[in-house]
Parts: structure tokens; sequence; C-alpha cells
């Protein structure tokens, strides 16, 4: 069963440090694609702008800096209140973003309880997979014959 643990919130994108607007996002997490998170923004929009990364990128993101190149997330505090910077970088441009802390705590806990870290291979299904793939079928062991002699048969047999 496929569980998906979703949170719409408001992002600010920082355009200065004096002006940031609005920004509609959700976070989404599945437990069928357990080792990442998904942010959409503008999710009003007829085009979405979609990012993924790793979830222990953004659980460690709300305690510490961290993250090279394109993702890096840290907290911080802004007019007293605490938050999630998150940077986003692409050949498209960059973008840093605000979240607030305790929105994405919550959230966050809630992916940690669906899929505990250290669990996530659990959850891909590799073992099931390989099992069904493995499985002979009915039809198998007509394909396993040799459909021609054996080049030690019998000369007189023939």
């Amino acid at each position: 069963m496929n569980t998906v643990v979703e949170r719409e919130l408001e992002l600010k994108l920082v355009l200065s440090p004096e002006r940031s607007i609005p920004v509609p996002a959700r976070l989404s997490y599945s437990t069928g694609d357990p080792y990442a998170v998904h942010v959409s923004f503008h999710i009003a929009s007829d085009t979405p702008v979609n990012w993924s990364f790793a979830r222990e990128l953004m659980v460690e993101g709300v305690f510490r800096p961290c993250g090279h190149g394109d993702v890096r997330i840290w907290p911080t505090r802004v007019n007293s209140k605490s938050v999630v910077c998150i940077a986003l970088s692409s050949p498209d441009g960059s973008a840093l973003l605000e979240a607030p802390t305790p929105q994405v705590s919550a959230w966050l806990e809630r992916t940690l309880r669906a899929v505990p870290p250290g669990s996530e291979s659990a959850h891909l299904g590799i073992d099931d997979g390989l099992a069904e793939l493995l499985t002979p079928l009915p039809a198998d062991d007509l394909w396993m014959r040799d459909p021609w002699p054996s080049d030690e048969s019998d000369d007189d047999a023939r």
C-alpha cells in the first residue's frame, strides 16, 4: 500500500533582503518513493514548478545548513520567526525560498512516521519485484527444453 503525505503552505520567494512575495506550494512524500520529497510551486497555475530531492536533506536542513549545488537548506530566523531557507539552482535560474519551520517540521514528522529513517529500502519492493521476475511460469519448461538433439546422442539411433 502506497501512503502519500502532503502539506500545502505558503512559502516566501526572497527577491531582496527587504522584499519577498508569497508562493503557494505543496510538500509531498510517498512511501512508493521513500528516499525523496517533492515540492510543487505555483500549485494553482497551469504550469507548476516541481523539485525533488532527498528527504534526508530536508530533515537535516531543519537543524543545520546542508546541501551542495542545486539544493541547499538551512534554518534561520526572520523577523523573530523560525524559517527554513531553501536555495534552489538550475540552468534556468535560482531561487531563495523561506518556509515556516513549524509547518515543515510537522510535515516531516508525518513522513518519518510513515517510513522511519533506515527502513526506506523495505518500501521499495525490490525483493518482491525480483521474486516475481524470477518465478518460473508454467510455459517456461517449454522454453527450457533443448529443441535440438545433443551432440552426445547415439548415432546408431538415427
